[in-house]
């Protein structure tokens, strides 16, 4: 059983990461609007694990007999300049959600709550791919430059992108 402290540290994380979707998905619709297809489909895959990460959460809450409360999504950013500078956002971004989860897992630990400890792990690790899948994309996109076939090249790698399972 969560105790208050914990579920409601929870249900803020829940927000985030449907923050972290919708964040995702204006990034998809900037790409598609400046004509990059490939980079849009990277970040509607990233839109789908966004939610399996807030759903993960739900689902923890409802199984350890908790409540969870839905709270307003704010408005994501609509401009996102260059596709290296969108993706140094994407990664900025990560960096924020890494801490948050940090910091959850330090609540439960004050909180003597083994169970969600170990539940948060999988996040902690998550993290460590999605930091790394950004600095990947951003050393790729550095490499490119004003190149536009190299852009190309990437964009049509990026389509390629599976989706989670």
């Amino acid at each position: 059983m969560l105790n208050e402290r914990m579920e409601e540290a929870l249900n803020e994380q829940i927000n985030k990461e449907m923050y972290s979707s919708y964040l995702y998905l204006a990034m998809s619709a900037y790409s598609s609007s400046i004509g990059l297809p490939g980079f849009a489909h990277w970040f509607r895959v990233q839109v789908e694990e966004e939610n399996i990460h807030a759903m993960k959460l739900f689902d923890y809450i409802n199984n350890q007999g908790g409540r969870v409360k839905l709270k307003e999504i704010k408005e994501p950013p609509m401009e996102f300049g260059t596709p290296r500078s969108m993706f140094q956002q994407t990664l900025k971004h990560e960096q924020f959600v890494t801490r948050l989860i940090h910091e959850l897992v330090d609540l439960a630990r004050a909180e003597k709550d083994d169970n969600t400890v170990s539940f948060l792990q999988w996040y902690v690790d998550e993290q460590v791919e999605e930091e790394e899948n950004d600095n990947e994309i951003i050393a790729k996109l550095i490499d490119v430059d004003d190149n536009k076939d190299a852009l190309s090249e990437l964009d049509a790698k990026l389509a390629k992108r599976l989706p989670p399972k």
